[in-house]
Formats: structure tokens, C-alpha cells, sequence
């Protein structure tokens, strides 16, 4: 329900994205920084997603769904960084209402499929290392194609309720926007509406999408710890646990930070503390994706190395 005392004020049809305050001094360093992690995030992504696609030898499950995080940490990043970054260099921080509503829809939808995609993999790596003799039948072609496309329409249809509720909320206050980006939580504090709703509905997704993908992951990851343990080889553990602690680190900072953001309440005290954890899951974990789940493997390094020597050949 609206707030009967704001009833007869003008509707907003734009925002002003806040973003990381007005320190002139920091902009052209912050522009450099973002512009630089968005560089390196596209260039790492769009290489796994090649090399996934052109090397026969990363025709596999696991290489299937890196390829399918890859291109998701791809859309993902171009939600968020364009925008960030031509605030900073032409201080333009106005977004409309209906390009705020989009930018919300596209950024939740592929952080849900994030997560539901995470899960899936460590399912994957569940099966492989806890039950090899079982996973060629589990990981078909086609299992794992309905796998990923569930996580991507599972994504995208779970955020469709929570924009078409956002895109019914009265904005008659005022209109800066407390974030870099337009996110649910800023977004509902300036509506006129009653927030109880709204905040329920966001603790329930947030559950869905975050809570329950990283609890099916921390199981997966300690089943698969337990078998890792059992292997009589030293070095073979070694390598094992190297392997599954950095995808275990990357995944807990993950979603560690998603459920600190969207599942503890928000006080003025705690408001910039979740901007700058935000950071984590919308530019940095991009980044650093490739490099702890692809680039370190020896199969993606070897197609490297093969595709850099075929690069090199055809131009001699």
C-alpha cells in the first residue's frame, strides 16, 4: 500500500545512481580500476567460452558448464560495469525508472543462475569423484543440457515476479539511489509503498536462489572432500584438495557476500559495508572465475597453448 501522505506527490520516472559518493579526486583512478577488471573479465571469459567450444578434448560435462559460466559471468559483467563506468567518466549518474527496472532484471536473473549453475557443477564434480562408475549415465549430453538450461530458465523466471512487483511501486520521494548499480534493496527503501511485502518477498528469493544452491554445494564439496581423504596416494590427494579448496574459497566469498547483502537487514551502519560486498559478487568473482575454475586446469592451458600455436602458424 502507498504512503497516504506522499499519495499526491509526482511519480519519478528517473534515478540518480549514487554509486561510491562524490570524491572528484577518486573518479579517474576508479574509472581506470573498473575499466581495466572489465577488460581482463570480458577477455578471460570470452577465451574459456572459445576454447570450450573449439578444443574437442574440453568436450565434457565439466568444461560444458565452465563454458556456461563463462558466457553468464560475460552478460553479467556488461549489466553492471558499462553503466558504472561511463558514470565516472562523464559524472552522468541518471538512469530512467524503466532502464533502472531492466538493468535489475538482467543483473538478479543472471545471479540466480549463477548460483543454480554453481550447484550444478559441484554435482557434477560430486559424480566424478564420489561416483565415477555412475557419471558417464548421469552427465549425458542431454542431462547436461537440461541442467544448464534449468538453471538459466530457472533464473530468469524466478526474477520475472520480483521486477513485475518492483515495476508496480509508486517512486514519489527522493530519487538518488544509494548504490552503484539498481539493486532490489535500495530500490524498495525509495519507493512509497509499504516495504514489509517487498522484504519478505526478497528474503524468500534470496533463500531460494542463495541459501539453498550454497548448502547443496557445501554438501557436494564435503562428500567430495571425505572420498579425497580416503585416497592412499599423497600426491594424489594433493592435487585433488589443491583443485577443490580454490573452488570451495571462490564459492564460499561468494556466496558469503550474496547472503550478508540480501538476507540481513539493512541499517545505515551496515549500508556502506554491503556496497563494498556487493563489489565482490558483481565485478570481482567474474574476474577471478576463470582463473581458480579454467585457466589453471592443464586441459584448458594445453588447448592454449595448441590454439596460440595455430594462431602463430597461420600468420607465418
Amino acid at each position: 500500500m502507498a504512503n497516504p501522505e506522499k499519495g499526491n506527490q509526482t511519480s519519478n520516472t528517473e534515478f540518480i545512481l549514487l554509486g561510491f559518493g562524490d570524491l572528484p579526486e577518486l573518479q579517474l583512478l576508479l574509472f581506470l580500476l573498473f575499466l581495466v577488471i572489465y577488460i581482463a573479465t570480458m577477455a578471460g571469459n570470452i577465451l574459456i567460452m572459445v576454447l570450450a567450444v573449439t578444443d574437442q578434448h574440453l568436450h565434457t560435462p565439466m568444461y560444458f558448464f565452465l563454458g556456461n559460466l563463462s558466457c553468464l559471468e560475460t552478460c553479467y559483467s556488461s549489466t553492471i560495469l558499462p553503466r558504472v563506468l561511463s558514470g565516472l567518466l562523464t559524472r552522468n549518474r541518471t538512469i530512467s525508472f524503466n532502464g533502472c527496472t531492466a538493468q535489475y532484471y538482467f543483473f538478479a536473473s543472471m545471479l540466480a543462475t549463477e548460483c543454480l549453475l554453481l550447484s550444478v557443477m559441484s554435482y557434477d564434480r560430486y559424480l566424478a569423484i564420489c561416483n565415477p562408475l555412475h557419471y558417464a549415465a548421469r552427465m549425458s549430453g542431454r542431462a547436461c543440457l537440461q541442467l544448464a538450461g534449468g538453471s538459466w530458465i530457472g533464473g530468469f523466471l524466478g526474477n520475472s515476479i520480483t521486477t513485475l512487483l518492483i515495476s508496480q511501486l509508486t517512486f514519489c520521494g527522493p530519487n538518488g539511489i544509494d548504490h552503484f548499480f539498481c539493486d532490489f534493496i535500495p530500490l524498495v527503501k525509495l519507493s512509497c509503498n509499504d516495504p514489509h511485502l517487498m522484504k519478505t518477498l526478497a528474503f524468500t528469493v534470496s533463500f531460494l536462489f542463495s541459501l539453498a544452491p550454497f548448502l547443496l554445494t557445501l554438501m557436494s564439496y564435503i562428500c567430495i572432500i571425505t572420498t579425497i581423504l580416503r585416497i592412499s596416494s599423497t600426491t594424489g590427494r594433493q592435487k585433488a584438495f589443491s583443485t577443490c579448496s580454490s573452488h570451495l574459497i571462490v564459492v564460499s566469498i561468494y556466496y558469503g557476500t550474496l547472503l550478508i547483502v540480501y538476507m540481513f537487514p539493512t541499517t545505515d551502519i551496515l549500508s556502506d559495508f554491503k556496497k563494498v560486498l556487493s563489489v565482490v559478487y558483481t565485478v570481482l568473482t567474474p574476474l577471478v572465475n576463470p582463473l581458480i575454475y579454467s585457466l589453471r586446469n592443464k586441459e584448458v592451458q594445453e588447448a592454449l597453448r595448441k590454439a596460440c600455436r595455430k594462431f602463430m602458424f597461420g600468420l607465418c
